[in-house]
């Protein structure tokens, strides 16, 4: 895997546009975040006048933050919201009450439901990490993959992740235009993946086909928090010899409908 260095919305990377100003008061800051994480959103005059601190303070404290990544800023309206080292920390605290353990009981009604293997990740950067795995009863099964991490554009449990991104955050995760592949089937240009996406983001779900391992399809379903935020996706894996029209359709409905009920019991 090759390093780049963390790019913001205008091309200059993280160390170039570091701010020059140190954080005076952690309190501030802590109050900051629990402020974004109360309104999903806020605004350097709205930090302002809830912090009771002059705006030009409240500038350099989203500013730091953004840096940091703990925050990211709409590049029109300028208003910030919960960024993506935010979402990591509110999914570590979802690890802690253990999401495999709320999710299990839903994957193996899934796994039931459509006789095939079923799969819950985590999103690691570019990457995705598979927590949990209810297996196939069938001889002819997709194998578990508990513990294994994947290039997400190569999988549906990632692409159905990866559409939930902004397209700042993907430029982010995918600065190169061209991508790494698992197998000849897997997308390796950024404008595919891109235009991937957006058929994910219409129709709810992502599908794969040969692209993270041949002979090998699934359907794949974000999940997500209470604020909507997507925070794990689970997939149906199964050899493509059954993953007819008929077939597809019914897991499809099946992985939503778990989807939903995993939300449904989340805190």
């Amino acid at each position: 895997m090759t390093d780049h260095p963390r790019r913001t919305s205008k091309g200059a990377s993280a160390n170039e546009r570091r701010p020059n100003y140190p954080i005076e008061s952690v309190d501030n800051v802590l109050r900051l975040l629990l402020l974004i994480e109360a309104h999903g959103e806020i605004r350097v005059s709205e930090a302002s006048a809830k912090l009771g601190i002059a705006v030009s303070t409240a500038h350099r404290l989203l500013a730091m933050l953004l840096h940091h990544d703990f925050v990211k800023q709409d590049p029109v309206s300028k208003v910030y919201a919960p960024g993506p080292v935010l979402v990591r920390l509110g999914l570590g605290a979802i690890r802690e009450m253990d999401i495999r353990v709320i999710a299990r009981p839903y994957l193996v009604k899934l796994r039931d439901e459509v006789g095939e293997t079923v799969h819950l990740a985590l999103p690691k950067g570019p990457e995705i990490l598979f927590v949990d795995s209810i297996e196939s009863n069938k001889a002819l099964r997709v194998s578990g993959r508990i513990g294994a991490s994947m290039w997400a554009h190569c999988t549906s449990v990632g692409k159905a992740y990866l559409a939930e991104e902004s397209d700042e955050r993907l430029l982010e995760l995918y600065p190169s235009i061209e991508l790494a592949s698992i197998t000849s089937a897997s997308i390796t240009s950024r404008s595919r993946l891109f235009a991937e996406l957006q058929e994910v983001r219409e129709r709810g779900y992502a599908e794969n086909a040969n692209e993270s391992e041949e002979g090998v399809g699934s359907v794949g379903v974000a999940i997500h928090d209470r604020q909507g935020r997507a925070v794990a996706s689970i997939s149906v894996s199964l050899p493509l010899s059954r993953l007819t029209p008929t077939i597809r359709a019914e897991v499809v409905q099946a992985a939503l409908g778990a989807a939903h009920d995993i939300e449904d019991a989340l805190p």
